[in-house]
């Protein structure tokens, strides 16, 4: 007897359509084999099954039992495909009617006593839906707030392989799940730009990062405010937007990083990976290609504190994501590309003691020493980070000052203003904010006036920028002009945006 079952395998955040295929035969000795290039995973499923099925009271067929996965070209991975191949087997006995299973898409982990385990990315699985026939999928019961997200498509969750049958004959009734998606004012749930004493410059530099959505760096000694500052960021960065959500959400959801209980992570991601971290947990890869921490900060921000501390070789994979948006992880069998569109946040000594330039602390360290500790992070990646702000020791009579600063929500309401400026430019360009400008963009929406023109020269000459450099200042300019409410660009907003170049000008100091 032949049954087919359908089914979905992950490749990065893509899922494909698999077709499980069945076929029980009672000649010969008996056998369960699993063909279609599976993986060990995969292949383990046959153990998982024989025990599900004797700890559920369903009779395994001591019979010969042939299951492909097809594609049979594609590789198969994960544990998904127990539940699946189960429902197959039943089809092909006779205690599940094979019509029932036209109409759905099944996944699911069976445990040996017959529970139905999450996978990860059935939000991923659950999308791809929308575009198919095939309109209702069969899931764990831990991710039916994932499933339940998406509309137009009835999610079933099932908590174990006897209520999966029993749903499947018609003997048990299972509503589709629906999950409530709520987008409330996040601001509490960051912490407050407030709380940072002094340090009104770094403060200007990081709402003009929010504001055009440009990567930042903090130069300054040990105890200054960086962190802080960096950690703030979040919270006057505009609200995530449900079509942000879900894409975010996908990332994590492929990572198994979905709390429980939770179907849509509504809060922009903050990741801030420890600097002895390895290029692939920082880009992604691994033998089955997994989003790093690149893809998990899509949409939100990624912190690297102490810059010049991270492995040269890992810093230099940052400038495809930087640049593009997105990863491209190649394997030999097959090539994943993973979403990783976030704004930098970078903090970093000024030097290998940490108090050149102090005004309290003398430097210890000579010239060649400050030289080489700078080394360590590439020209290349510095000229990707548009804006480089020096943040200084903050002195006591800051500290003492009680008087409350400027709160994250009044700067937030700044940065949407700009924001909703730079949305309604860019509606028919494909891109949100200025940072993301091409220079076909530069060339329409960022023309400047001969003073404006005088004063690039003049940097360029003096700080020897490079062409990327001149261009991020422009941007950086723009941004400036949006928080304004400027529809030029003027000499002032050029000038401070050559301020936000702190790395070329002490670069002349040392």
């Amino acid at each position: 007897m032949l049954a087919r079952v359908q089914s979905a395998h992950l490749l990065g955040i893509e899922p494909y359509a698999i077709e499980v295929e069945v076929d029980i035969a009672q000649r010969g000795l008996p056998h369960f084999n699993i063909v279609g290039l599976p993986d060990t995973a995969v292949k383990e499923s046959r153990d998982r099954i024989k025990a599900a099925f004797k700890n559920t009271g369903f009779p395994f067929p001591i019979k010969q039992i042939t299951v492909n996965l097809a594609p049979a070209d594609l590789r198969k991975e994960g544990s998904s495909f127990d539940l699946p191949i189960a429902m197959g087997i039943l089809a092909a006995e006779g205690h599940i009617p094979k019509e029932a299973l036209k109409d759905f898409l099944i996944v699911g982990e069976l445990s040996l006593e017959g529970k139905v385990r999450g996978i990860k990315g059935t939000l991923c699985i659950a999308s791809k839906l929308k575009d198919s026939e095939i309109k209702k999928i069969i899931i764990p019961k831990s991710n039916a707030y994932e499933a339940g997200v998406v509309k137009d498509v009835e999610a079933y969750p099932v908590e174990n392989l006897t209520e999966a049958v029993e749903f499947l004959r018609g003997e048990k009734i299972i509503k589709p799940f629906k999950t409530e998606i709520n987008f409330y004012d996040d601001t509490d749930h960051y912490e407050d730009l407030a709380d940072v004493k002094g340090q009104f410059q770094a403060k200007r530099a990081l709402e003009i990062a929010a504001a055009g959505g440009h990567n930042i760096i903090f130069i300054g000694p040990p105890g200054s405010g960086k962190s802080m500052l960096a950690r703030r960021l979040p919270g006057i960065l505009p609200p995530i937007t449900v079509d942000e959500a879900i894409e975010t959400t996908k990332i994590h959801s492929v990572a198994g990083l979905i709390p429980d209980g939770k179907g849509l992570i509504t809060t922009r991601p903050f990741r801030s990976p420890h600097h002895s971290s390895s290029d692939v947990s920082l880009i992604g890869g691994g033998q089955i290609p997994k989003p790093g921490e690149v893809s998990l900060a899509h949409n939100g921000v990624l912190f690297l504190d102490e810059l010049p501390e991270f492995k040269r070789n890992v810093l230099e994979v940052l400038r495809q994501p930087l640049e593009d948006g997105f990863v491209t992880v190649a394997r030999s069998y097959a090539t994943v590309q993973f979403p990783s569109r976030f704004l930098l946040v970078a903090a970093m000594n000024p030097c290998p003691c940490g108090h050149y330039g102090d005004t309290l602390k003398p430097c210890t360290c000579t010239p060649q020493m400050i030289i080489r500790y700078r080394s360590r992070v590439s020209g290349p990646l510095l000229d990707r980070i548009d804006i480089h702000i020096e943040v200084p020791r903050v002195n006591y009579q800051e500290l003492k000052n009680d008087t409350p600063s400027e709160s994250s929500r009044s700067v937030r309401e700044r940065v949407i203003k700009a924001r909703q400026i730079q949305l309604k430019r860019f509606k028919d360009e494909g891109i949100y904010c200025n940072a993301h400008m091409k220079t076909r963009h530069l060339r329409k929406f960022c023309r400047i006036d001969e003073d404006c023109h005088k004063l690039m020269q003049s940097a360029m000459e003096k700080l020897g920028l490079s062409a990327r450099a001149h261009t991020k200042i422009i941007k950086v300019a723009r941004t400036i002009a949006d928080l304004e409410g400027s529809e030029n660009i003027k000499s002032q907003h050029i000038a401070e945006a050559i301020h936000y170049r702190s790395l070329e000008r002490l670069s002349f100091n040392v």
